[in-house]
């Protein structure tokens, strides 16, 4: 499936090309690699990455996702020098995905600040369909 033959266009009010946007019955999840599809390996041990244990209910849920008609995209703190142990770990256990961006900062602690909607969803060792519940977060002042 081809994400930008997906993609709806925008326009402001004065008829400027905005950025496009998905439909709305699709998603894209970006998706931790590390500690939330299979077992937690650090940077400093690659040598494990090749050997780590995927999650079931992960892989299960993520086909599925991809199956729909949704985008999957890994983003993972490995860097560039782990992109073909990665590449190769995730075609041996059967990951459907779009894409792999590699880099993410290290350390946790996330705010993610963009002009589209975010839905973050912190992982907490199963993988299920997604429910909706009230929660508080912080947003910007008005």
């Amino acid at each position: 499936m081809s994400s930008k033959k997906e993609l709806k266009e925008l326009f402001d009010a004065e008829g400027n090309l905005l950025s496009p946007v998905l439909p709305d019955n699709v998603k894209n999840y970006l998706i931790d690699i590390d500690g939330t599809v299979c077992d937690d390996i650090p940077n400093e041990e690659p040598h494990r990455m090749l050997t780590a244990n995927p999650y079931p209910d992960a892989l299960e849920i993520l086909n599925k996702w991809y199956d729909e008609g949704h985008i999957i995209t890994f983003f993972t703190s490995r860097t560039e020098d782990h992109r073909e142990y990665t590449e190769t770990w995730l075609a041996k256990h059967g990951f459907k995905y779009h894409g792999l961006l590699m880099g993410k900062p290290r350390g946790g602690n996330y705010h993610w600040i963009d002009n589209h909607m975010v839905k973050a969803t912190r992982f907490k060792g199963k993988f299920t369909e997604l429910i909706m519940a009230n929660k508080e977060i912080e947003v910007f002042d008005d």
